[in-house]
Order: C-alpha cells, then sequence, then structure tokens
C-alpha cells in the first residue's frame, strides 16, 4: 500500500530521486526552499515525490513528480498527481499548472489523463536553463510543455 505525506521540516528530501526527475541540483533547491514537498512511501521505504510550488494568487505549481525506477508504471505516478490536485482543491487554488518537457511522451499522457490541457510552450527552456542536453526517448529535452487544469471542474480520470 502506498501513503503519501507531506515531508516534515526535520525530513531531508530525497535528492536522489528528485535528481532522477531534474538534473539541476540548484534548481531543485531553489523550489525546495519555496515549496511543500510530498512523498510516497511504501512500508519505510520512499518511492515517490512531488512538490507544489505556490507561484502566483490561486495557483500553485506541480513540480518534480518522480517514482523511483523499481515502482514504476505500477500507478505510483497517478496517484502522486491525483494527490497533488486534491491537496491543491483542499489547499483553496483555483488553478494547478505543471511543465514538463517535450521529449516526456509518457509524462504527457499521464497528466492529461489527469485532466491537465496544454496550454502553451516555452521553447528552449531546457536548452535556456541546463548546462547539458537532457535526452529521453531518444528525442532531445528543449521545449518545456505548459499544462494547467482548473481545479472547480471536475475530470473524469480513467
Amino acid at each position: 500500500m502506498t501513503f503519501i505525506q507531506s515531508l516534515s521540516p526535520q525530513q531531508s528530501p530525497p535528492m536522489e530521486l528528485l535528481l532522477s526527475a531534474d538534473p539541476s541540483p540548484a534548481i531543485i533547491q531553489d523550489y525546495l526552499s519555496r515549496g511543500q514537498c510530498y512523498i510516497a512511501r511504501q512500508d519505510q521505504t520512499i518511492i515517490g515525490v512531488y512538490v507544489l510550488l505556490p507561484t502566483r494568487l490561486k495557483t500553485v505549481e506541480l513540480v518534480n513528480v518522480a517514482v523511483a525506477e523499481s515502482h514504476q508504471n505500477q500507478g505510483i505516478g497517478k496517484q502522486l498527481v491525483q494527490h497533488a490536485i486534491q491537496t491543491a482543491r483542499e489547499q483553496q487554488y483555483d488553478t494547478i499548472e505543471l511543465g514538463t518537457g517535450n521529449s516526456s511522451v509518457s509524462q504527457l499522457a499521464l497528466y492529461q489523463k489527469c485532466g491537465f490541457r496544454i496550454v502553451g510552450v516555452d521553447p528552449d527552456f531546457f536548452v535556456r536553463h541546463y548546462e547539458e542536453p537532457i535526452y529521453e526517448n531518444g528525442i532531445q529535452c528543449r521545449d518545456m510543455i505548459r499544462l494547467m487544469q482548473d481545479l472547480h471542474s471536475v475530470h473524469r480520470l480513467e
């Protein structure tokens, strides 16, 4: 059974897991300092993570959704995204946003299945903000695909 909880201030964030979704320790430290980290556990093992980052009035961004490689393709990513949406609703946000790489094919599918809509593209985001090129699925990650969800509308989940 997977249990998702907020990381307490005394707990260290799971950096190895966070780095699996974002290769920049500096960027991770920046949003950890401004957001709230949530972890997924099975028994005592941390198997997933995400961060909710307030960005504007009534808007929060879901950043760094990551699942341990040994636990991928088991629905944990979907549980994390659904937990983030529910948490944002409970915290009275109107909108939840996220950005992912153009090469993150399975993540793009997951986010849309969870009710997110593509609202824009930030061309060359990953080229401008990361020193080393990033490749996924044989594709260079260049552009950030921006997605959002209105938290007041009801979405059917698969």
